[in-house]
């Protein structure tokens, strides 16, 4: 079985390459969209042309300023539309760097910034999807050394999966776990 990503942008693609061995996934792909509205275009395409056999579909978009149950149930509705009503649809509370300010450690060994895990018990990093502005935080953190593809792709091989302080990074790593619970 084979498990394909949707995901909105190269970011998600860098992070996921790097996280998904680490939860134990070998047999993916991640489909990357230029942004939003590009997967919303774009996903119902991708899905019903979609030829192999035994595949699951995991979708991953940010949450950014809209309700997060509205953009799941959007995306849900079309999946199901377009012939995946098993599709399994995540967001990234607010954004996927909330991800990150999760597990600090995670940044501080990928960005190679000592002592910055130190910080996680401060009350914006206890519960990071509350942050309205993730990757601002994170690039005034690190002291402009997070950019999005890159820092990506660098973080998504350090993130643990079980000590992120990020709840939707949680809930998306028990969702891939149970695809391949269920499929392997």
């Amino acid at each position: 079985m084979k498990i394909v990503f949707f995901v909105e942008g190269k970011s998600e693609k860098e992070m996921l390459n790097g996280l998904l061995p680490s939860i134990g996934v070998s047999n993916f792909q991640v489909v990357p969209f230029e942004g939003k509205q590009d997967l919303e275009k774009q996903l119902p395409i991708k899905l019903r042309g979609w030829l192999e056999p035994e595949t699951k579909f995991l979708v991953l978009r940010d949450q950014d300023r809209g309700d997060c149950k509205e953009v799941k149930e959007r995306l849900k509705k079309i999946c199901e539309e377009n012939g995946q009503k098993d599709a399994v649809v995540r967001i990234a509370c607010r954004e996927l760097e909330s991800w990150y300010l999760g597990d600090l450690l995670a940044v501080e060994n990928a960005l190679v910034i000592p002592k910055l895990s130190d910080k996680q018990n401060g009350k914006k990093y206890r519960t990071p999807d509350k942050l309205a502005n993730a990757s601002e935080e994170l690039i005034k953190l690190t002291n402009n050394k997070y950019q999005k593809v890159k820092g990506s792709r660098l973080i998504g091989k350090f993130l643990g999966v079980n000590e992120n302080k990020s709840h939707s990074f949680n809930v998306f790593v028990e969702s891939v776990k149970r695809i391949q619970g269920n499929n392997s």
